[in-house]
């Protein structure tokens, strides 16, 4: 984009507070938009070619969606803890194999999809989140849920396609958690803790070690069964 296209894009997010520029073969946030920064609410830079985000981002404190979906982040500047007013964050299809804990001060936060990144470990700085209801961490390479999860405050947690071999039984802890994705992972089995004492009504559990025979003979199947049947009747 030249600098006549970036000028009127700025005029144009200056009055809306969206800006928006996709696939452009960007690699580096626009110096440009330090000049509105205050002003957007919504950035999404997805589709380009961004390695490092600069440290400069806390300047955009009134964000409330920060869209980087398929660039090249490697890491994430702790300067990202600073927009206290974010409620969605995408950063999917990304190179990042871990997160600053100043991710932890984003308390206004609703959404964050970080699939198909290369993160090892789950993120325990989600927990204690109040307002979140969604979490993807799909398509990463994490290999257990900790000790600490219980803490986490989700409606939805997807962690489809990873290389989970070991679930905390405080997943049975998390007070919201309805929706519990889990297909393609390396679970030998779920523990009847997390069939029996959770609130857990959504279980997607293909593509693991067990079978659906496994499954249904579980000890704690009965439970989950019966918050299954009773959240579909509600739906209809």
């Amino acid at each position: 984009m030249g600098n006549s296209g970036l000028k009127q894009h700025l005029e144009n997010s200056s009055k809306t507070g969206v800006f928006q520029l996709k696939d452009a073969n960007l690699s580096e946030l626009p110096p440009e938009l330090l000049q509105i920064a205050q002003t957007l609410r919504t950035l999404d830079l997805s589709g380009n070619k961004i390695e490092q985000l600069s440290p400069r981002i806390s300047s955009f404190n009134m964000l409330k969606h920060l869209t980087l979906n398929k660039n090249r982040l490697g890491s994430l500047p702790p300067e990202l803890g600073q927009l206290s007013k974010i409620e969605t964050l995408i950063l999917s299809s990304n190179r990042l194999t871990s997160i600053p804990s100043t991710l932890s001060k984003l308390r206004n936060l609703k959404l964050v999809n970080l699939s198909d990144n290369r993160l090892t470990t789950f993120p325990l700085e989600f927990c204690d989140m109040k307002h979140l209801d969604v979490l993807d961490l799909s398509m990463n390479k994490m290999t257990e849920v900790p000790a600490g999860v219980g803490k986490l405050q989700v409606v939805e947690l997807n962690l489809n396609q990873n290389q989970i071999q070991l679930l905390s039984d405080e997943l049975a802890q998390c007070p919201r958690l309805k929706t519990l994705r889990l297909e393609e992972n390396c679970l030998p089995i779920i523990s009847p803790t997390i069939l029996k004492d959770s609130s857990i009504s959504l279980l997607a559990v293909d593509g693991n070690l067990f079978d659906s025979k496994d499954f249904m003979k579980a000890d704690g199947y009965t439970q989950y069964m019966e918050r299954y049947t009773a959240t579909k009747k509600k739906m209809y």
